[in-house]
């Protein structure tokens, strides 16, 4: 309460939303992510990262940029650099050959949104769903304004929607006209339904991205198995993959003490955390899932971005990216 009040004298605090107005701590809009391409334009998804951004080569693997068309087979000229010598056609020949490449004129990204109903939580500010939402459309905007094709899965408990990639802007309004959709159906009446898996997601991904794609996955990724990890790992081959790992401090500071009710609409249930097999079991079983996500930057080379829900993701965005003068 003092920090709230502190909050009210400094101006810090967000306004509550007017009345009939949706809260977009709760939920998004097409208009709301619309209005955050202006916010894009200081991050950047090339290959040549801040010093301070998680996708820089200091972080992990560096990601590869667009492809190369192969051009020509032609004589090496004194102008020419040595390391484009074709060695095996030279020594067929006996004349010097260099092979001739030229950089793709873009580059198709699919950026993957889970908005399922885990996704529906928070604890301080933001709905993960919309933290992910949020973030994947900043993300769309400015690999749009970087001339790269931008296409997306967006996928629910019941949906999924599949946009190619396309250098386009009718391809982007589908992709945040998708996003929008989806959050709109996350909602707390909603009936419990067996969700779509991530592994059904990813599978999906691997037949639209075959090869040179940039594969971008907003999700908490709930419910992950040995075959996820077998489709991501397969995808980091063929493709640059960044995860961004939608989390909530809640899930990471259980507050032992108390009595908390859960339901899925049905059904519910009380956990007592003040037991301490009860509480160490539910810690330990929220950070053995952020754990086994960013194990797989070590092992398959895969930069994760931590996204909280409990911060802005713009702010995070940029300091994530390396944005100098980016708010921590």
């Amino acid at each position: 309460m003092k920090d709230q009040a502190a909050r009210i004298r400094t101006g810090t605090l967000a306004p509550p939303p007017a009345p009939g107005v949706a809260d977009p701590r709760i939920g998004v809009d097409l208009a709301h992510l619309r209005g955050l391409e202006p916010q894009a334009r200081r991050i950047s998804f090339l290959p040549r990262q801040p010093s301070g951004s998680v996708l820089n080569g200091r972080h992990a693997s560096r990601l590869r940029g667009r492809g190369l068309n192969f051009e020509e087979l032609r004589d090496y000229l004194p102008s020419d650099d040595i390391r484009s010598i074709d060695w095996k056609v030279t020594a067929r020949t006996g004349t010097p050959h260099v092979r001739v490449y030229t950089e793709e004129r873009d580059r198709p990204t699919l950026i993957v949104v889970d908005q399922r109903m885990s996704m529906f939580f928070g604890s301080v500010l933001n709905m993960k769903s919309v933290t992910a939402a949020e973030c994947a459309a900043l993300a769309a905007f400015r690999i749009f304004d970087q001339g790269d094709r931008v296409g997306g899965i967006v996928f629910g408990d019941e949906m999924l929607a599949e946009i190619r990639p396309a250098r386009s802007r009718h391809a982007l309004t589908s992709f945040l006209t998708a996003l929008a959709d989806a959050n709109g159906l996350l909602h707390a009446d909603a009936p419990p339904v067996a969700p779509i898996s991530m592994n059904r997601v990813l599978e999906s991904v691997a037949r639209l991205a075959r090869r040179n794609h940039l594969v971008l996955v907003f999700s908490d990724f709930d419910i992950v198995d040995d075959t996820t990890e077998r489709l991501i790992a397969g995808l980091a081959r063929r493709n640059d993959i960044v995860l961004g790992l939608v989390w909530d401090p809640f899930s990471q500071q259980l507050p032992p003490g108390h009595r908390l009710v859960v339901s899925d609409g049905v059904l519910q249930a009380e956990i007592d955390t003040a037991n301490p097999q009860a509480h160490s079991a539910l810690r330990d079983f929220a950070s053995g899932r952020l754990a086994q996500i960013q194990d797989w930057q070590r092992r398959f080379g895969i930069p994760v971005l931590p996204l909280s829900a409990a911060e802005g993701s713009i702010a995070q965005m940029r300091r994530l990216m390396g944005v100098a003068g980016a708010r921590r």
